[in-house]
């Protein structure tokens, strides 16, 4: 990863009936970003695009070999992205109703964080 560390969120989603750790990761991520406001990058480092900036996803989730990346890197709406999928995040006991998905009684959780990088050259 090239350039310094802007800014670091950290997130967490679930996905409550469809054991999907692509959906846990997908809503952790928009939980990291929704609390974060980039103004400093136009303002204050006067870059001219917000694609110069470089964005690591690290996801924490069970079954980290089944996340969809490519979804994920869809929630970050700027720069080059990169995502990173490690074991974590957690599996509890859940209830599976039948309206929202079958043989499902486990909640997924998976954990992110969101690091924007910023090339200081």
């Amino acid at each position: 990863m090239a350039g310094k560390r802007f800014v670091v969120e950290l997130g967490s989603g679930v996905d409550l009936h469809g054991m999907d750790v692509t959906k846990a990761a997908c809503r952790a991520v928009r939980d990291a970003i929704g609390r974060s406001c980039l103004c400093g990058l136009l303002e204050i480092l006067q870059l001219e695009s917000l694609d110069q900036v470089h964005v690591d996803i690290l996801v924490a989730c069970p079954h980290p070999d089944r996340v969809d990346v490519e979804a994920v890197k869809r929630e970050v709406p700027i720069g080059l992205k990169t995502v990173r999928t490690v074991p974590g995040g957690m599996e509890a006991p859940g209830i599976c109703v039948d309206r929202f998905a079958k043989d499902c009684d486990t909640i997924v959780v998976a954990n992110v964080a969101v690091t924007v990088f910023v090339d200081t050259h």
